[in-house]
């Protein structure tokens, strides 16, 4: 299984960007889909998960994002997204896809987002 996550780049300050997590060797819809995020010397965070289909896809977020962020899932392109909205400088941080199924976990490279003031 391999993720390939994209759509990372520079956008000022009350802007928006959808980062892309391309999932292969796999079906997305059986993984339990994560974002996180890790700014240059913080842990890395998460940012936003969504369950299996079969665990009905519901969605959790972190409290400094709730009500900007969006996680979907589209089974049909294998791919599971992130929207962000009303970006905050603090939103800086490289972002990483992270797909578990049972005890098998994989995490994609990471994408560079950047909120400038």
């Amino acid at each position: 299984v391999q993720l390939q996550a994209s759509g990372g780049g520079l956008v000022q300050a009350g802007g928006s960007l959808r980062l892309s997590c391309a999932v292969s060797g796999s079906s997305v819809s059986m993984y339990v889909m994560g974002w996180y995020r890790q700014a240059p010397g913080k842990q890395r965070e998460l940012v936003a998960s969504i369950s299996s289909d079969r665990s009905g896809g519901s969605t959790t977020y972190g409290d400094s994002v709730k009500g900007r962020f969006t996680i979907s899932r589209d089974n049909a392109k294998n791919t599971v997204y992130l929207q962000m909205n009303s970006l905050k400088p603090e939103d800086t941080a490289a972002y990483y896809c992270k797909a578990v199924y049972f005890l098998d976990t994989y995490w994609g490279q990471g994408t560079q987002v950047t909120v400038s003031s």
